[in-house]
């Protein structure tokens, strides 16, 4: 596999090995020692998965209490997958960073504790699956604001199908003691 780091340290772009041929393709999607070695420090209790269709946005959430690691990839379709740094002290705090990930690319991000995270889905739909480090926790969940202008995100569509309560998440800036804590590792 190919392990690409990103500007955002502990971000992680990976892009697995792919067998291909006329029947078809086999990869591993995961393997703990193998993504251990090579920077995925999470141990995953928990699979999520969710279809999507073009437009939809989805985030930026994080979690503050049970908070999660989460190793993204799509099954089917494209979307463009954002990590956002949200950790108090960080020297990257505020700064995002995207990609795109599709059936057709078979990339993964590895986005630690500490990161907002989001999607937009670019095709005309789209399967969304995650693997997260703790248990969901539905009084524990949070989110920032998909566009605030203190991140500038720049997400290839425009006017996004959201849900409520993710047009109604706050700015970071106005966001205080529940952002975790960066520490120097």
């Amino acid at each position: 596999m190919n392990v690409i780091p990103t500007p955002l340290p502990g971000v992680l772009l990976i892009e697995p090995q792919v067998f291909a041929d006329s029947r078809g393709y086999f990869y591993e999607s995961y393997q703990e020692a193998r993504y251990r070695a090579q920077g995925v420090s999470a141990h995953f209790v928990q699979d999520n998965q969710s279809a999507s269709t073009r437009g939809v946005l989805r985030g930026m959430h994080y979690q503050v209490e049970r908070p999660q690691a989460k190793l993204v990839q799509v099954i089917q379709g494209e979307v463009f997958d954002v990590a956002v740094d949200i950790r108090q002290g960080s020297p990257h705090f505020g700064q995002w960073y995207g990609a795109l990930l599709s059936s057709e690319n078979k990339r993964q991000l590895y986005i630690p504790i500490g990161f907002a995270h989001g999607y937009y889905v670019t095709s005309e739909t789209a399967v969304f699956q995650y693997k997260c480090s703790d248990y969901y926790h539905k009084a524990g969940e949070r989110g920032v604001r998909w566009d605030d202008p203190g991140i500038g995100i720049v997400w290839p569509g425009h006017t996004p199908i959201l849900a409520e309560r993710d047009a109604a998440f706050p700015l970071l800036a106005e966001i205080g003691a529940d952002l975790p804590r960066y520490e120097r590792s």
